[in-house]
């Protein structure tokens, strides 16, 4: 199989995985409403935490986590064998997210990718990991605004990647990953900045932008 075709299925494989809403799967599993219907109308854990099932937006986050670090993951495992290159694997990094931006599954209507890229973080990089997830943890623990942490840990995730990996292509890959995050959370960034921004953790009323 020539490389081209390689990169091209690995490519496919990343966007179906990421396509996987586990927001809407999971409320629909445990008999919720559609979290693409309440709140910020965005599917994903911290909406679906807007429903009071915490049970339920943990598992969404795990599981938006998960096709994260299974879609990257399975490519650095099939790199050496199948002969794939760090630029595939950046490639495939790229398109889970947009799979979960993007979700061909769900009528092309998906969540901000925060976890996801969470996932795509750790496979890359443990260390690079850890470290953007200690900055949404920390700003999340002290101002209670999940999108303010993830714009926070988008931003510094690039520098993260570089000091940890030196990989120019994984580089361009989370550099790309941190600017559609921050596009995706453009509500977000107006709510902020108009102090309307709600927090972790608050009962869906009215229109959220989370």
């Amino acid at each position: 199989m020539s490389p081209l075709v390689l990169t091209l299925l690995c490519t496919l494989a990343a966007y179906l995985l990421g396509s996987l809403s586990f927001a809407v799967i999971v409320s629909r599993l445990c008999g919720l409403a559609d979290p693409r219907t309440y709140g910020s109308n965005n599917p994903g854990a911290t909406n679906v935490l807007r429903s009071g099932n915490k049970k339920a937006a943990a598992l969404t986050l795990l599981g938006d986590a998960l096709k994260g670090l299974i879609a990257v993951g399975a490519v650095r495992l099939l790199a050496a064998p199948l002969g794939l290159t760090n630029e595939d694997i950046a490639i495939a990094s790229v398109a889970v997210i947009v799979g979960h931006m993007w979700p061909v599954f769900f009528g092309f209507k998906g969540g901000k990718g925060v976890a996801t890229a969470l996932g795509v973080l750790l496979a890359l990089n443990g260390w690079m990991g850890l470290a953007v997830l200690t900055v949404w943890l920390f700003v999340a623990k002290v101002l209670k605004i999940s999108s303010l942490a993830a714009l926070c840990a988008a931003l510094v995730a690039p520098l993260a990647c570089w000091l940890f990996t030196r990989e120019p292509s994984w580089l361009i890959a989370v550099s790309s990953i941190a600017a559609l995050l921050i596009f995706r959370h453009k509500s977000n960034i107006a709510g902020l900045l108009s102090g309307k921004e709600g927090k972790i953790g608050e009962k869906a009323s009215g229109k959220d932008t989370q």
